[in-house]
């Protein structure tokens, strides 16, 4: 039986590997097992999901909390190591773009332990992103790239990566959607928040670019307060991050949205389901909304995620909100499409071919 190891290191990384904890009974020859490096750590951003999405309690806890990028990472690799040391594994699974992922990434191949990356080859080409470089490194030292996308594919073979060890299999996180849409689809977050009868849309926003000064923030809500229909209910779970700065937006403008708390995984997605149409700088959410076949509008000046924009029912319209209103109107849901392999089936792929190469 071959010892596989997940990392984790909060909630974009948790939707990911519950696809493959959820089908691994399929797989006898495999042990999974599962690493918490705490970078999230509170019970909305980290704890709700292992109960929502059923995940295991983890074999092992780092325990980081906050820090700057590089104590964080630090203390990541000096855990993780310890671990490595007691634990013998064939096969370190790392996932997505966080801290967590390149400092397991780095200590697991320093150590000779094979690596694979899922997401891999996503590529905003924006070098300010600290998720950007998080990718690259990931990319270039793990043994197996698993993709959600072609234009991943394309951007692994630009860089010199081998073909042979990169592999299309889909989107993990879609796998989590699909299996939960039935409790994504009930409407009881409507009548909690008070929006059975009102339009609404939801907003996300926690890269350090929108959200890391006041007057950056101030200027993004007042931006979203002008280009928003006044009946339009502005529903913004506020990350973390954000939180310390709202103090500092004028009342006029913080009294136009429905500010809450960060959402467990079942709410949150339920109210992107009913909502009319989403405003973020996420790139998971991008992908969610374009199986949801749901308008999106996407406050960066690029994505990683082409296939949302291409294909998808993503606008990338960065501080270009006057752009909402006439997307909107021309938005034909009959010319989104869902990429290819994004069925529900990304990580019994997963599985497979790591039983295959192992």
């Amino acid at each position: 039986m071959k010892k596989i190891l997940i990392c984790v290191g909060g909630r974009p990384n948790m939707m990911k590997a519950a696809s493959l904890f959820r089908v691994s009974s399929q797989f006898p020859e495999l042990s999974l097992q599962l690493l918490h490096t705490g970078q999230h750590y509170s019970k909305e951003m980290d704890e709700v999901f292992f109960e929502q999405l059923c995940l295991p309690a983890p074999d092992y806890h780092l325990n980081v909390g906050s820090g700057s990028h590089a104590s964080q990472t630090a203390q990541i690799m000096v855990g993780f190591e310890k671990v490595l040391a007691q634990h013998a594994f064939d096969l370190v699974v790392v996932i997505g773009d966080m801290n967590s992922t390149v400092a397991c990434a780095l200590v697991a191949t320093k150590l000779q332990i094979k690596v694979a990356h899922i997401e891999a080859g996503l590529r905003s080409f924006d070098t300010g992103m600290p998720e950007e470089i998080n990718r690259k490194i990931t990319d270039h030292i793990s043994d197996y790239l698993f993709t959600t996308e072609k234009s991943a594919n394309v951007n692994l073979a630009h860089e010199g990566i081998d073909l042979a060890r990169i592999f299309f299999v889909g989107n993990t996180m879609i796998d989590t959607l699909v299996s939960n849409l039935i409790s994504i689809e009930d409407r009881q977050v409507l009548t909690t928040f008070g929006l059975e009868k009102d339009p609404y849309c939801v907003l996300t926003l926690h890269r350090p670019a929108n959200v890391d000064t006041s007057d950056e923030l101030a200027q993004r809500l007042q931006n979203i307060v002008e280009n928003i229909p006044a009946q339009t209910k502005i529903i913004f779970p506020v990350h973390p991050r954000t939180q310390k700065m709202m103090e500092h937006i004028p009342d006029d403008v913080r009294r136009r949205f429905v500010l809450i708390a960060p959402q467990p995984y079942f709410s949150f997605m339920s109210l992107v389901y009913h909502a009319d149409f989403v405003l973020t700088d996420s790139g998971g959410i991008q992908e969610e909304t374009t199986y949801l076949k749901k308008p999106c509008f996407t406050l960066r000046p690029n994505t990683e995620r082409p296939s949302t924009t291409d294909m998808g029912s993503n606008f990338l319209i960065n501080k270009n909100l006057e752009a909402i209103r006439p997307s909107l109107q021309a938005f034909d849901v009959s010319q989104v499409a869902i990429p290819p392999l994004w069925d529900g089936q990304a990580g019994k792929r997963i599985l497979e071919k790591l039983t295959e190469v192992l």
